[in-house]
């Protein structure tokens, strides 16, 4: 039988993520299993500058006040999940944090990108995908077309599915 014990959930705080991170809190819920939730990027030096020289601990507190909004205060409650935060490379910093907390399974957003945009951007959830120590989940919050088969008299259709 599948045990996951701890669980990551990487946020960008896009909705790709957040999708991902609804995903990620049943899971840890079905598992019990512990719930951390990792913030990567470039956020901090963005927000670094509305902030004056000195107050290093605000945005400290205001990084940790916008994770833990992605969580229901009930997830916050039932699970104490753990809030991390790293600098650099999103796909690198994902699979670091993995290795170094033993993480069983990565549950992570996409966006969903193809053609030139993901040949120039990359995807950080395929390089995740292609080094991480353990599974990963990768989760689309894209409507994206589905091809329904026909049923018995009916013709077929064309519907929309969310997938993940």
């Amino acid at each position: 039988m599948i045990s996951w014990k701890r669980i990551l959930i990487p946020t960008d705080f896009s909705e790709a993520s957040a999708t991902a991170v609804h995903q990620g809190i049943e899971l840890a819920r079905t598992f019990r299993a512990e719930l951390l939730l990792l913030n990567v990027g470039d956020q901090a030096a963005e927000m670094a500058t509305e902030f004056p020289i000195g107050l290093d601990a605000s945005l400290a507190d205001a990084r940790r006040e916008r994770l833990l909004k992605v969580l229901t205060p009930s997830a916050e409650r039932e699970l104490h999940p753990e809030l991390l935060f790293s600098e650099g490379a999103p796909a690198a910093e994902i699979v670091r944090c993995a290795r170094e907390r033993t993480v069983d399974l990565i549950v992570m957003g996409t966006h969903g990108r193809s053609g030139v945009s993901h040949a120039l951007l990359g995807s950080v959830a395929e390089r995740v995908v292609r080094t991480a120590p353990c599974p990963v989940l990768v989760v689309r919050s894209v409507l994206a077309p589905v091809a329904v088969p026909a049923g018995a008299g009916e013709p077929a259709t064309v519907g929309t599915a969310l997938n993940g």
